[in-house]
């Protein structure tokens, strides 16, 4: 029983990091869906990646839920939109308990549909995520950017 008991002590904290990475890679995968849609300038099925009583922030602006954010302002933008796409992305996560808490940097570059010109910009998004029985989702996000250098 004792050696039992010293081999659960020691792989205690194995089992936990394992779980922690599996964690971590769900979260970047709900974010990697996020920017996916973007891209192919498709909302469909976004809102599944947020609980319902979301927030988004885009630029110090409170857009609401991700719904109300979808059909007010993303979704109408990315009509708007030749292409979108993303580039030197990086994602920082970090799992404590049933929350994630996230950093992505990126750049984006947007064609307009209109004229075809470029808008290329330098953003930072930071989320809080929480586990849910259906898995990870965004509980809050913020975005903002500059124009890239």
């Amino acid at each position: 029983m004792r050696k039992l008991i010293m081999m659960f002590l020691l792989l205690s904290p194995a089992i936990a990091a394992f779980a922690q990475t599996n964690d971590k890679e769900a979260v970047k995968n709900v974010l990697n869906n996020y920017k996916k849609a973007i891209e192919k300038l498709d909302t469909a099925g976004v809102v599944n990646l947020f609980v319902k009583d979301s927030k988004v922030f885009e630029q110090a602006k409170d857009e609401g839920t991700i719904g109300h954010y979808l059909e007010h302002h993303l979704g109408p933008e990315l009509k708007d939109f030749k292409s979108f796409t993303f580039s030197d992305y990086k994602v920082d996560v970090i799992v404590t308990g049933d929350y994630a808490f996230s950093t992505e940097t990126y750049i984006y570059t947007i064609i307009l549909a209109k004229d075809g010109k470029e808008i290329k910009s330098q953003g930072v998004a930071t989320s809080v995520l929480r586990k849910t029985k259906e898995g990870w989702k965004i509980v809050q996000t913020h975005s903002s950017f500059r124009k890239a250098k």
